[in-house]
């Protein structure tokens, strides 16, 4: 089979022919439809991610596809199953062996695209806000990175929740997305984040995967009580929180990370996906796919994230 495999941290991935692993117990083989792509992939390649693996490996942390094996004691899939995979690693391929604890079922009604394309994004918005900062109807949500693949299901989701929604991104074209996916307030990139936002009455809970300088505008218009997820820190500055400020505005700043969900509190994330395959077939939800692309083309892929050139989520299809 054909996979995307990193083999050294200071040099670009190749495409190259692999075989894949019988299953071992526990585990199921996935000939793969669609991989989400994710801004990890891009830190995991320069060895700079928290879960990055051992060289060499195959990035992809999200994939959808059709089971094929069976590893012995599984009996909760067969032979068939439409599937959607939390893998953490190994989707840019043609096929995968997975741990059947991380698979799911997907619905007729769900596209593999859609499947690949909501499991990260949508389950680490939809965790963050609900679980975590317990978001409450009427409250200021602001959003920063609104267009990017986690901020634009920020923006959705805290509007199925009741939030009045602030998005911040960077251009009219992104903007525009954003507030197609419900957000009520628009702040460019260019504008005075902090002034904009005060002006606006404040934010009651911060939504931030820039990081940097956003951050800290973000946190000095945020209001007392509120609370902060820095979900990620794509400018790459990651910011220092003066906690005496905390101290002043009763403020909480949550940390989270899905994947450390999935191994601490698995049953939450199960619940969390439960939940968005539901709003899914009620049509309350819809991934924003901006690129979809073959195999051959992860490299474009990856650049569109790095470059930020592309909105809501990329999907590589083996």
């Amino acid at each position: 089979m054909q996979a995307y495999q990193v083999t050294a941290f200071d040099a670009a991935p190749e495409l190259i022919e692999i075989t894949c692993p019988a299953p071992a117990a526990g585990q199921i083989a996935v000939r793969i439809a669609a991989c989400g792509l994710n801004f990890a992939d891009l830190l995991m390649q320069k060895g700079t991610y928290q879960d990055t693996p051992t060289l060499p490996f195959v990035p992809g942390l999200e994939v959808s596809g059709t089971v094929t094996a069976l590893g012995e004691t599984v009996t909760e899939f067969k032979i068939g199953d439409r599937v959607a995979v939390f893998c953490g690693q190994g989707g840019l391929a043609e096929e995968g062996v997975f741990d059947a604890s991380r698979a799911v079922r997907i619905p007729d009604s769900m596209s593999f695209e859609h499947a690949a394309a909501l499991q990260i994004a949508y389950g680490t918005s939809l965790v963050a806000l609900d679980h975590c900062a317990r978001l409450q109807p009427g409250e200021t949500l602001l959003v920063t990175g609104a267009a990017g693949g986690v901020g634009l299901t920020a923006v959705e989701i805290g509007k199925l929740m009741g939030a009045r929604v602030i998005a911040h991104a960077r251009g009219a074209d992104k903007l525009e997305v954003a507030r197609a996916a419900g957000a009520d307030h628009l702040i460019d990139d260019s504008e005075d984040l902090r002034n904009v936002i005060k002006d606006l009455g404040g934010a009651d809970v911060v939504y931030d995967a820039v990081g940097g300088p956003v951050w800290k505008a973000a946190f000095r218009a945020t209001n007392p009580c509120g609370r902060l997820l820095p979900i990620g820190f794509a400018s790459g500055e990651v910011p220092q929180i003066p906690a005496n400020h905390l101290l002043v505005k009763n403020l909480t700043v949550i940390g989270f990370y899905i994947g450390g969900y999935m191994k601490a509190r698995p049953e939450v994330i199960q619940q969390a996906f439960a939940t968005l395959f539901d709003w899914h077939a009620a049509g309350r939800i819809k991934p924003h796919i901006s690129h979809v692309l073959p195999l051959s083309q992860v490299a474009e892929g990856m650049e569109l994230l790095r470059s930020r050139a592309s909105t809501g989520k990329v999907v590589i299809t083996p």
